[in-house]
């Protein structure tokens, strides 16, 4: 596997450090590549219940490598829209996991860094965080981030983000549901393990059902989105998970 991303699994957790700390942790074709690399190993692994993505260094992910994005304006339109593409399989990927993803963003998550940890199911971060789209400060279109900013924030703030390039701190993310959670600094470790260890010691069929079923009622309608309800619900009750679960809390 690529150095690209680092990959460590521990007590159920498979942690997908990105590795290119002296460049801002720039996504590259070797890192997209060593990122769909990793998520199909957790997705083959079944000691693997979550996983987490962070950065190397003292930031989570800067964006597209920008040496990368300037040789291609001398590419053609189809060649880089298969690169375009090429990077999109990291999302779908990610969203077709059945294991719940965790970005632990500190410092910079800038631009398709801010993507992926958009993409991840929960994105954990410190106060003095920064998230932002700054793209179109550079002549650029945040396009294949924008599917998963706008359906995270809402129409007003995503727009806003996206034409103006503003950045926001942890705090600020939390506030328009940009982030799950947000930690002081000094705490952040100690409580991103937390939320990790609660989310491996679960049942991992609840999880895949929960995930799936949450992804998939985008765009139904109401009704469609309770009878989709009804079939993971009677789906889930035959499990050998939920059996467990149950007949050990009447017996508490």
């Amino acid at each position: 596997m690529s150095d690209r991303v680092l990959v460590q699994v521990a007590g159920g957790i498979l942690t997908a450090t990105l590795n290119r700390a002296d460049k801002r942790n720039a996504i590259d074709t070797a890192m997209i590549d060593a990122l769909v690399a990793a998520l199909e190993r957790a997705d083959l692994d079944a000691g693997v219940r979550v996983v987490a993505v962070r950065g190397a260094g003292p930031d989570f992910c800067a964006g597209m490598d920008l040496n990368e994005l300037l040789a291609s304006a001398d590419r053609t339109l189809e060649q880089n829209r298969q690169a375009a593409l090429h990077f999109a399989q990291v999302f779908l990927r990610m969203r077709k996991l059945p294991k719940p993803i965790v970005a632990l963003v500190q410092g910079r998550a800038l631009a398709g860094g801010c993507g992926l940890a958009t993409a991840c199911d929960l994105i954990l971060a410190t106060e003095s965080a920064r998230f932002g789209y700054p793209e179109v400060q550079r002549g650029f279109v945040p396009a294949i981030v924008m599917t998963m900013l706008r359906r995270a924030v809402g129409e007003k703030i995503a727009f806003d983000l996206a034409a103006t390039g503003r950045l926001l701190d942890g705090i600020e993310a939390a506030a328009v549901g940009l982030v799950s959670r947000v930690y002081e600094d000094a705490d952040f470790e100690e409580q991103a393990a937390e939320v990790l260890r609660v989310l491996a010691e679960a049942s991992p069929s609840a999880l895949a059902f929960t995930k799936q079923q949450f992804y998939q009622l985008d765009g139904l309608s109401f009704d469609e989105g309770l009878r989709l309800g009804a079939d993971v619900n009677a789906v889930s009750r035959s499990t050998p998970d939920f059996r467990a679960a149950l007949s050990a809390f009447l017996k508490k």
